[in-house]
């Protein structure tokens, strides 16, 4: 793939405006000056501007006037030369100077081939080859954040510091193994189990922030039930400001399930709307009633709403274990209610209850600021926050083998089994950012997921 020069579109802001075609590969300079009609490319220093004409090479009929920037190896975003065209952002034009380009001997770049190379050349490790594509995919200001901390080095750094200690600790036993014969002990095992406890907590404190990361980065589901006429739709409607969903006092309007995101605070909410949950004869109530149970299943958070009784709760119990539960008592402006509800216990992880009025706004606002406090972490910005589920694994594996070493030491496992174990702690944590050998379906998994041109 390296040998080969790769050639894309890189953006495109439509008719009007400006759009990249990018080259990279030890022959796009080359090809550059193949096409364009300027000043002779290979002639001028690197970081560089210049204005000419691109033309066909086939024909030399011009296609349009640009502006290319220069850039050379090693200092480059793929560690390659690179040259990009900066043209008028008409698709038509881009696809004619990117045809232009291929004529001329590149080939078109793969998703994620841009970054790919950049990994593979040492401009970037794994990690930050990945919050390169949660950049691009940023929705608010949340996740622009930390994926600019990741793509700068945040967890990278955090890795590094876990594994250094870890290394020279693994490498003093390895040590102990060629002098088996006398009897020597080069790792202080005191010393040793204080390392691994507090490699534990900091890899633990890692895995926990995966749940706001993840938040930011996809999004929080949250599905709204209850029996019909309970308030959902209406609850929809006031939390996303327009008239989405169908209000109508006629009892199982809502026949299948309405979802949309709003970004409070930063973490974005999709909100699921569902249809009433009742026993009914209606074949397309009932397929709907069954999604909304679905729904349930697939939710974080579940808001349930009620006018008189929650037995509905009772009914759900075992689908909403381990999920943030909102009962609220809906229209209480209808029912008189002001008082804070009794918490019941239905051996749910977190349960919120009290009373909320859609057409008064009462606790409208109680209830959204809550929905945030659950997933909000006021620290993100300064510290290292996981939001990618590989690395969660990753972290999880990596502390499941410290956990082995913290088991060995304490029934006196031999050295070179904790040396097994370590080094298997030692490898997670090595996949995460790449030090290790990369299987190459992994990186194609991995980059495949990228847009054209990146």
């Amino acid at each position: 793939m390296k040998e080969q020069t790769i050639a894309a579109i890189a953006t495109a802001s439509g008719t009007g405006a400006i759009g990249i075609v990018r080259l990279s590969g030890a022959e796009a300079i080359a090809i550059a000056d193949r096409i364009f009609k300027g000043k002779k490319l290979a002639d001028q220093p690197a970081r560089t501007v210049h204005f000419g004409r691109i033309v066909s090479p086939s024909d030399e009929a011009v296609i349009d006037e640009v502006v290319i920037a220069l850039f050379r190896a090693p200092n480059s975003f793929t560690g390659e030369d690179i040259v990009e065209i900066s043209g008028h952002g008409s698709p038509y034009v881009l696809q004619k100077i990117l045809e232009a380009c291929l004529l001329a001997g590149a080939v078109s770049a793969q998703p994620g081939e841009f970054t790919q190379r950049a990994f593979l050349n040492g401009k970037l490790d794994l990690a930050q080859a990945e919050a390169v594509a949660d950049l691009i995919a940023a929705e608010n200001k949340a996740a622009h954040e930390l994926a600019i901390n990741q793509m700068r080095g945040g967890i990278s750094s955090e890795l590094a510091l876990l594994r250094e200690d870890l290394v020279n600790f693994t490498a003093l036993i390895e040590l102990e193994l060629d002098f088996s014969d006398e009897d020597v002990e080069f790792a202080d095992r005191k010393e040793l189990k204080n390392l691994i406890q507090n490699l534990k907590s900091n890899i633990q404190n890692l895995i926990k922030s995966f749940e706001y990361g993840n938040a930011v980065k996809n999004g929080v589901p949250v599905a709204i039930i209850g029996k019909p006429n309970a308030g959902k739709s209406t609850l929809l409607n006031a939390l996303l400001k327009e008239e989405r969903a169908i209000v109508s006092d006629i009892a199982g309007t809502t026949r299948d399930v309405i979802e949309e995101a709003i970004t409070l605070d930063g973490i974005t909410f999709r909100f699921i709307d569902t249809a009433g949950i009742r026993h009914t004869e209606d074949s397309i109530e009932a397929i709907g009633v069954e999604r909304a149970k679905a729904k349930v299943q697939q939710a974080k958070v579940v808001i349930h709403l009620y006018e008189d009784s929650d037995e509905l709760l009772d009914e759900l119990a075992e689908s909403l274990k381990d999920k943030i539960v909102f009962n609220l008592r809906s229209k209480a402006d209808k029912n008189n209610t002001e008082n804070e509800l009794s918490i019941v216990n239905y051996q749910l992880s977190i349960i919120n209850s009290f009373p909320i009025s859609v057409r008064t706004g009462f606790n409208l606002d109680r209830l959204t600021q809550e929905l945030v406090a659950h997933f909000k972490n006021e620290d993100a910005a300064q510290s290292v926050v996981i939001t990618n589920v590989r690395h969660k694994e990753a972290l999880e594996k990596s502390l499941s083998a410290l956990a082995e070493v913290d088991n060995g030491m304490e029934i006196g496992l031999s050295g070179d089994l904790l040396s097994l174990h370590l080094k298997d702690a030692l490898y997670h944590l090595g996949s995460i950012t790449g030090r290790i050998d990369v299987d190459k379906d992994i990186l194609g998994a991995i980059f495949g997921r990228f847009c054209i041109g990146k």
